[in-house]
C-alpha cells in the first residue's frame, strides 16, 4: 500500500504514533517510540477502507481489522491501568456457580461482562467508526505516556491477578508490562497486514 504519511491531514489519516516527551530518561523514550511505531505499523492497515471493510473477515479465522485495532487498544488500557492499580485494574471474576472449565467450553449458563467484552473487542459492532475506533486509540497511547512519564520506577511490580494464564503468585514489572503491550501489537500488526493484502491486495508496509 503506498505511504500517506506525506499527507497527514486526508480522511484517511493515521495520527496514533504520538512522540514521547523529550524529557523522558533513555529507557522510557526507547520503549515507548517502539511501542509507538508498532502502533503506526497497525493502524497504517486500515486506510482508506470503510467501516464495512473494517468488520470483514477475510481469511479462516474470526480476525477483522477494526476489531484488530479495538482489541489492542483495550490491551493497552488494561495494562496501563494495572501499572497504576495493581492486580484490582485487572479482575477475572466469574458468575456464581461458573467454573473457568465452563467458560472454556462455552457452556456456562453466565458469561462474566468482561469476558463479553473481550469477544466484542474483536468485532465492529454497529455504529463503530473508524474515526471513532482511531480516535480511542489515541487516547490510549497519550494516557501510556502520561503513565509511564510519572511513575517513579520501571522495575516496580505489581502481583498478577487470579487467572488460569496467569502463574500463581507472578508478578510484573512496568518495564515488563511495556515489553508485552510492544509484542502484542507488534504481533497484531502482523495478522492486519495479513488481513488488508487479503482484503484488497493493499500492503501497509
Amino acid at each position: 500500500m503506498p505511504d500517506n504519511d506525506n499527507n497527514p491531514k486526508g480522511p484517511n489519516a493515521v495520527t496514533v504514533t504520538t512522540t514521547p516527551p523529550a524529557t523522558l530518561d533513555a529507557e522510557r523514550g526507547e520503549l515507548l517510540a517502539a511501542l509507538a511505531t508498532a502502533r503506526s505499523a497497525l493502524t497504517n492497515t486500515v486506510r482508506g477502507l470503510s467501516e464495512e471493510q473494517l468488520g470483514e473477515c477475510p481469511t479462516v479465522s474470526a480476525l477483522c481489522l477494526g476489531g484488530l485495532i479495538k482489541h489492542v487498544a483495550s490491551i493497552e488500557e488494561g495494562w496501563l491501568r494495572f501499572v497504576v492499580e495493581g492486580p484490582s485494574a485487572m479482575r477475572y471474576d466469574l458468575p456464581e456457580g461458573v467454573t473457568w472449565a465452563d467458560l472454556a467450553a462455552g457452556t456456562a449458563r453466565e458469561f462474566p461482562q468482561w469476558a463479553i467484552d473481550h469477544q466484542n473487542d474483536f468485532r465492529m459492532l454497529p455504529g463503530e467508526t473508524l474515526a471513532g475506533i482511531l480516535q480511542r486509540y489515541e487516547q490510549v497511547a497519550a494516557r501510556s505516556e502520561q503513565v509511564i512519564a510519572a511513575v517513579p520506577d520501571l522495575s516496580a511490580t505489581h502481583p498478577l491477578p487470579e487467572a488460569p494464564w496467569h502463574e500463581p503468585g507472578a508478578v510484573r514489572s512496568v518495564r515488563r508490562v511495556l515489553m508485552h503491550v510492544l509484542a502484542e501489537t507488534a504481533q497484531h500488526a502482523g495478522h492486519a497486514d495479513i488481513l488488508r493484502e487479503t482484503l484488497d491486495g493493499q500492503r501497509a508496509t
